[in-house]
């Protein structure tokens, strides 16, 4: 079996366990027939290069992945974030995985932002 056809019946999960949406989206894609590589951003510190990676696959800015209206962030960084750079956003992240605002799931070269955890059954159908 080649690695692309390998890669096709992975699918990889960041998620916060620490979240109802995480747990939520965790529960959907642990009842998929394929492969899980489940990163708990919780416990798992990604990288920078990976959050960039991430982001542009989504088609998003990395501070778009960012809830910043979650308390923690406001309680850290307030709510003016105009200032912020990749950079910035990348290290906000790492030290406050819970202000990622959703999971993401990669089947392959498909990557989705998880708004809804019920989003993940049409994803895989």
């Amino acid at each position: 079996m080649s690695a692309n056809s390998e890669n096709n019946r992975k699918i990889t999960l960041y998620y916060n366990a620490n979240t109802s949406m995480g747990k939520q989206t965790f529960a959907y894609v642990s009842v998929s027939k394929k492969k899980i590589l489940a990163i708990d951003i919780s416990k798992t510190k990604v990288t920078g290069t990976q959050w960039l990676q991430l982001a542009e696959k989504l088609n998003l800015k990395v501070g778009d992945l960012v809830e910043t209206e979650h308390p923690d962030f406001v309680k850290h960084y307030g709510t003016e974030t105009v200032d912020f750079n990749d950079e910035d956003w990348i290290k906000i992240i790492q030290m406050h995985p819970e202000v990622v605002q959703y999971p993401i799931v990669i089947n392959g070269e498909v990557y989705l932002l998880i708004k809804n955890p019920s989003d993940f059954a049409k994803f895989i159908e």
